[in-house]
């Protein structure tokens, strides 16, 4: 555990944040995360990460003192650690009421969110939330494919996460829907990339973005519910890549597949965009030497 250097919070290593909430304050309301099952995550699985609610008054107490320290500099908040949303509606607005007070140059609250832990909650709850602040939050869908899904001890399905998007895009919350290319390995990959594809189109998220699966701590963990992963080659991601944005109809959602996990770097607006993606990729399997791809010991986490 450690103090965070310039304000007055206290974490427990590992942090983790999404990539686009670099400039964020992370303000910890839980520890670790409450379903911790999916066999692909090794983010919360360290021993001083178990899942723990906070306890409102240390948080409270946080906010404040951010407030006293740097009340003008925080623009943006980002509510950590995997599973802010597993909070009570009241404790929730209750904290969302504490940045405003505090810290009100913020202009954007977000947070990651499982699917799971908007069963309870309703729209109009979630509006609230919306009203309090609460504007964007990101959700690891990792597969809209069932099978996938269970092979990898998910805890959900695509319906159950399509509910789950499509109470958020009615409250008026942004969606980051994130997306593991090649989690099916070679057996299952084209029904991974339709069914993810199937779930964005049904949701039509404001944000996407894929990352390419991967254990830096090794496979055991995942290969005891999924024996028979075989993982995709360069080429075959790409195929899968391909085959998930050719199926995509989507309006308008911004589209990022840069992080250092990926081979590609692809930013753009899908649907507007979605033929100059095609051809990127496209390009990348049959002329690898002339797509700008990551050099091997350029990708990790």
């Amino acid at each position: 555990m450690n103090m965070h250097p310039a304000f007055p919070i206290r974490y427990v290593n590992p942090v983790f944040r999404p990539p686009s909430e670099a400039q964020s304050l992370i303000l910890p309301v839980t520890n670790g995360c409450s379903w911790n099952k999916c066999t692909y995550c090794e983010m919360y699985t360290a021993p001083q990460k178990k899942f723990q609610v906070r306890d409102e008054a240390e948080t409270l107490a946080s906010i404040r003192s951010c407030g006293e320290q740097s009340a003008t500099d925080v623009q943006r908040v980002f509510l950590g650690d995997g599973d802010a949303m597993v909070l009570s509606t009241r404790r929730l607005m209750t904290l969302l009421a504490a940045i405003k007070d505090h810290l009100p140059k913020v202009r954007r609250i977000s947070s990651y969110c499982l699917p799971r832990n908007l069963r309870n909650k309703t729209v109009a709850e979630l509006q609230e939330l919306r009203e309090a602040g609460l504007s964007l939050v990101y959700v690891g869908a990792e597969s809209g494919d069932d099978e996938v899904l269970q092979k990898v001890s998910k805890g959900e399905t695509l319906e159950s996460t399509r509910e789950a998007l499509d109470k958020l895009g009615a409250a008026g919350i942004s969606r980051s829907v994130m997306l593991l290319n090649g989690l099916g390995g070679r057996q299952l990959s084209q029904q991974h990339a339709a069914n993810s594809a199937r779930l964005v189109n049904l949701t039509q998220p404001e944000f996407l973005a894929t990352l390419v699966v991967s254990f830096p701590q090794g496979e055991e963990r995942f290969r005891q519910t999924f024996a028979s992963w075989e993982p995709l080659n360069q080429q075959e991601l790409f195929a899968e890549m391909a085959q998930f944005l050719q199926a995509l109809e989507l309006k308008r959602t911004v589209f990022r597949s840069d992080h250092a996990s990926n081979w590609l770097v692809l930013k753009g607006i899908l649907g507007a965009e979605k033929e100059r993606l095609l051809s990127e990729v496209k390009n990348a399997m049959s002329r690898p030497e002339s797509a700008r791809l990551r050099a091997d010991w350029q990708r990790g986490l």
